[in-house]
């Protein structure tokens, strides 16, 4: 039975982003040593990046951050403002003040900690092979700022002790642990649902440790099938099948083993691996004509807000994937993770 959505349903943290966006060719990318389709941290090598892509011509500028991302989507699907709740940490500058504009403009509740050290994070979105490929470079620099004494702010306190579902990006990893763990282990003393994303490959390698601290804790992971082999790479599953893949994630120790962990592998325009009580099951996703996709970056956000949506809702996860396919389809046809107009998935 579908459940009605009610304010602060969702709560999701993250690393709050405007993000820039260009079309570029492998000679920009090979200027900074970029893969086409990656997502890294900003190092001092990039930070001239930001000054050369802001000199181009068609630039485009967007509020970001993965999570606000998924948020914003989810928000349009429901038509329901304030279901889900936004946390993450921002500078108090004209770049913070974009960002809350925009995502409350789409219907998301923002509950931003402020930070005068560093200024709104950013991130560079290159688009290349006319839109079917997209490499991300974070400069975090404020969103790096967030504290988990945020968490005990009146406000947040109020909607973190209320939600029925708790999402973190694993970008978040990098930033505030601590937050993760308190949210993760929130959610099993009340018996909710955790959500995490893997967000990027080196996050499975490099803050190895950090996540699987976490990963008790899941009762939903996301990624995408680069993730998925990074993160058997440094399990060392044996394996590069992502259906294996997906179902080893899942057996996984877990700390509520009243729920069984569900694993939802994305492969852009292959089929979705969805892998719950143990079983594998494939999802085809419809193609789109080569003319059509305008922009992948921001995909995968999509899909994870139609899937929330959906989730919300109380629907299956049969359902919850198809939205997100539904809901993916619709942003690559848009520059930036951009929706309007009234949604009308049905499936």
């Amino acid at each position: 039975m579908e459940t009605l959505s009610k304010d602060g349903m969702v709560i999701a943290v993250g690393n709050p982003l405007l993000d820039i966006t260009a079309p570029v060719d492998e000679k920009f990318l090979s200027k900074y040593g970029l893969k086409p389709n990656d997502a890294i941290l900003a190092t001092e090598k990039h930070l001239s990046l930001y000054k050369e892509l802001a000199k181009l011509n068609n630039v485009e500028y967007t509020a970001g951050g993965s999570s606000q991302n998924s948020l914003r989507v989810a928000q349009w699907i429901l038509q329901r403002p304030n279901t889900c709740v936004y946390l993450g940490c921002v500078g108090e500058d004209d770049n913070c003040k974009i960002l809350a504009k925009k995502a409350t403009h789409d219907g998301v509740k923002v509950l931003y900690q402020h930070t005068d050290k560093r200024p709104t994070g950013t991130c560079a979105v290159l688009i290349s092979d006319n839109g079917h490929n997209r490499s991300l470079v974070a400069n975090l620099a404020a969103s790096e700022c967030f504290t988990k004494d945020h968490l005990e702010s009146k406000e947040v306190k109020h909607y973190i002790s209320h939600a029925e579902i708790y999402y973190s990006s694993g970008f978040f990893l990098t930033v505030s642990i601590d937050t993760i763990l308190e949210l993760a282990h929130l959610t099993h003393k009340r018996e909710k649902m955790f959500l995490l994303n893997l967000s990027a490959p080196f996050l499975a390698t490099h803050f190895k440790n950090q996540m699987m601290q976490v990963f008790p804790y899941v009762d939903i992971v996301f990624g995408n099938e680069t993730e998925a082999l990074a993160f058997a790479n440094a399990h060392n599953f044996e394996t590069e099948d992502v259906k294996n893949i997906a179902k080893k994630m899942a057996e996984l120790p877990k700390q509520n083993q009243n729920r069984e962990r569900v694993v939802v592998i994305t492969q852009g325009p292959d089929v979705v691996i969805l892998v719950e009580a143990g079983k594998v099951k494939e999802f085809p996703v419809k193609k789109l004509d080569k003319s059509q996709i305008i922009d992948t970056n921001g995909a995968g956000d999509a899909f994870v807000g139609g899937f929330l949506a959906e989730l919300v809702k109380g629907s299956t996860y049969d359902k919850c994937v198809n939205c997100g396919i539904w809901a993916a389809s619709k942003v690559i046809q848009t520059s930036g993770v951009n929706l309007s107009g009234k949604p009308e998935f049905s499936k």
